[in-house]
Parts: structure tokens; C-alpha cells; sequence
């Protein structure tokens, strides 16, 4: 008897495995910015869900098909059935496919954690929408808003099918993004934040509408913890501008203070505005990132 062939893998960004895990696992905001159709946030107002909230007094014009005819019949006087209003929850994916990211595989940490967001979002009846920016004044490529578990593939292949490569600032993007956007909800920037811009602006855009800001800085090993000696010559990936350096080591104490003031700063950026950060090395193990460090952080349940 021949053996059996082994499962074909839905996505080439994760194994079955872990798909199966992100399955129950669901996003989780600090502020419940959502928009007045269905989904499966509350919002704690009334609405026409199917969770009993509370009773109101009638009053005339309200619906009588949400009269308790039950108290009426006992009490003689009308009184409305109130609801607890599920609301639809955004779930924007930006990602950052600048040149930059093309380096020890931030750009595929950037697309496996996008598809797990957007799995987290669509099986939780979330509408999710993807932003993918590449080149300076070009409109980013959109993956349009949708919901459900029919839309996994097709999120999965727009992912997978990007090809990292540009000079679009990280900050210039989100003006891009906006232009299209319409709904509240989370905004998860994905980028290596290697950028000179300001990104107070940007922030607060998002904040201002109603976007809850997710921010994942993505570095690789080399940038984490660089390994560098005697005299060396940067080229800027992007602009290809170069920069060269002699005792390149006695540098690094250097490079270290402003890569941690750097996350310092972006940490506080999305704080201020009831927002999340981390930090993703791209050499790390996508399980642990993915069920270790966002469920430490209270990005997920």
C-alpha cells in the first residue's frame, strides 16, 4: 500500500500548523473604534444585535417590532428590548515594501506577519484591507477591504506575490493610504522605520481617524546586533547615496544608543496615542513572534 501524500500547504507563508493556531487567536485593541455595521466588537450601545442588553420605555415612532409584548401583556405598558450593537472593527495592513526591507528576510516577516493579522481579522468577522508601499509619489498597491474566511486565499496570494523594491518613506505612505481609507478600527504598520522623516505627522493622522496604531518595527540580525570591523563603505539601499567609515567598530556603541533611542521614540509615538510597538527581529522564529511575544504584549488572545 502506497503511502498517502502529505498535505498541501494552503500558503507558502506558513505552515498548516500554524495557520490552524491563528484560527483562534483574535486581535486585540486597546480602544474599540468600530464602525455601525455587523462584526463581533460591542460597543456597548444600543443597536440591533442578537445579545439582549437592557429594556427602555416606549416611545412613539420607536418599533414595535421590538416591543416585549410578554411585560406588555402582564403590565399593560409597552417596553423596548435594547441590544448590545456589534460592530465592524477596520483591520488596515500597511506594509513597508521600500528597498530597505529587501534584507535578511524583513520583507517575508513583514508578509507573514500581515497574512496573520489578516487572518486574525477576517475569521473574526473583521474587514480587513492591505496598503503595500513602494516607490515615492506612486499610489500604494491595495489589497480592497473584505471579511470572511472565502478571502484567506486571495489575501495570502496578493502577499506573497509582492516584490519588495522603491524609495517610498514610511511616512509619506500613510497620506497614501488615507486618500483611500474609509473606517475605524486598527491601523498595523509594518515597516524598518529606517526613515528621516517626521513621524509624529503620520501617527497622528491615523490616530485623528479613528485608526488604533499597531506599530511593528522589523530589523534584521545584522542591524540588531551588527558585526562590523575595520573600514567599511554604506550604501544607501534606496537613494544610493554612500557613506564611508574608517574604525568602523569604535562606531557601534554609537549605532546601538540611536537604534534604542530610535525605538524608544517609536514606542512612545504609538503610546501617546493609545497605541502598541514592537520590535521583530526578522532571524527570530516566526512561532515565537507570533505566540510568545504578541500574546506577552497583549496584541492578541
Amino acid at each position: 500500500m502506497s503511502q498517502g501524500s502529505p498535505l498541501t500547504q494552503f500558503t507558502t507563508l506558513f505552515d498548516n500548523k500554524t495557520l490552524s493556531i491563528l484560527e483562534r487567536m483574535r486581535l486585540n485593541p486597546t480602544r474599540r473604534l468600530t464602525n455601525r455595521s455587523r462584526g463581533e466588537h460591542l460597543s456597548g450601545k444600543g443597536g440591533t444585535s442578537t445579545e439582549f442588553s437592557d429594556y427602555r420605555n416606549y416611545v412613539p415612532g420607536d418599533d414595535v417590532r421590538y416591543i416585549d409584548w410578554n411585560i406588555f401583556s402582564r403590565l399593560n405598558r409597552p417596553f423596548m428590548k435594547q441590544y448590545q450593537h456589534e460592530e465592524e472593527m477596520h483591520v488596515v495592513l500597511i506594509l513597508d515594501a521600500s528597498s530597505s526591507m529587501d534584507y535578511e528576510n524583513k520583507f517575508l516577516r513583514c508578509q507573514q506577519l500581515a497574512a496573520a493579522f489578516g487572518v486574525m481579522g477576517l475569521l473574526n468577522f473583521e474587514k480587513v484591507s492591505a496598503y503595500v508601499c513602494h516607490n515615492r509619489g506612486e499610489r500604494p498597491q491595495q489589497f480592497l477591504p473584505t471579511t470572511g474566511r472565502g478571502s484567506m486565499k486571495r489575501l495570502f496570494d496578493f502577499l506573497s506575490n509582492i516584490e519588495p523594491g522603491g524609495d517610498s518613506p514610511v511616512e509619506s505612505a500613510v497620506d497614501d493610504v488615507l486618500r483611500s481609507h474609509r473606517g475605524r478600527g486598527i491601523a498595523i504598520l509594518l515597516s524598518d522605520f529606517e526613515s528621516f522623516g517626521d513621524l509624529q505627522r503620520p501617527m497622528n493622522l491615523l490616530y485623528s481617524s479613528g485608526l488604533e496604531i499597531f506599530g511593528v518595527q522589523i530589523l534584521a540580525p545584522s542591524e540588531v546586533n551588527p558585526e562590523i570591523s575595520g573600514d567599511l563603505r554604506l550604501v544607501d539601499s534606496e537613494s544610493g547615496q554612500t557613506l564611508d567609515i574608517s574604525s568602523a567598530g569604535d562606531l557601534l556603541g554609537l549605532y546601538h544608543e540611536h537604534r534604542c533611542l530610535l525605538e524608544e521614540h517609536l514606542a512612545t509615538l504609538c503610546r501617546q496615542r493609545s497605541g502598541k510597538f514592537l520590535m521583530v527581529n526578522s532571524g527570530d522564529n516566526l512561532e515565537y513572534v507570533l505566540f510568545d511575544q504578541l500574546r506577552r504584549k497583549g496584541w492578541v488572545v
